[in-house]
């Protein structure tokens, strides 16, 4: 299976330059458990989790409005092509300690794949994994 058939393409992003009060916002109006953190030119430059702002929050023990979330969003972001297997991106998910990774096209952020996506679609993983073994194994040697 590749990425780019469970991949979420509404891909929910927040400026570098915001407040964690903005992004905690973002996450509460969508629903979701993550933000992309992106540049003026659209690329992504980091994430930030709903983790991510509690800790911010109790180390601080400042208000969300004085926190930048370029500050504590996790830079180097790992990142995943559609065309790359799903089996190889949740690999590197566990060798990197990353449960949300962006999907890019060359600079182009298409989506975002989380290991709740990958959990959601083992079942369809596993078949799809036996039936490239069992086609395998009717070419090998006889």
């Amino acid at each position: 299976m590749l990425v780019r058939e469970l991949m979420t393409t509404d891909v929910v992003t927040c400026d570098e330059r915001a407040t964690l009060r903005v992004a905690v916002g973002t996450l509460l109006e969508h629903g979701v458990g993550s933000v992309v953190l992106t540049s003026d030119e659209g690329n992504p430059t980091g994430i930030v989790t709903e983790s991510d702002a509690l800790r911010a929050a109790y180390r601080t023990d400042r208000p969300l409005s004085g926190i930048e979330v370029a500050d504590l969003s996790h830079g180097s972001v790992i990142t995943a092509s559609p065309d790359e297997t799903v089996q190889r991106v949740a690999r590197r998910m566990a060798t990197e300690g990353v449960k949300k990774v962006p999907v890019m096209d060359g600079v182009d952020l298409r989506g975002i794949v989380t290991l709740t996506d990958i959990v959601w679609h083992l079942s369809d993983i596993r078949s799809e994994a036996a039936e490239v073994a069992e086609m395998g194994s009717e070419w090998g040697p006889k």
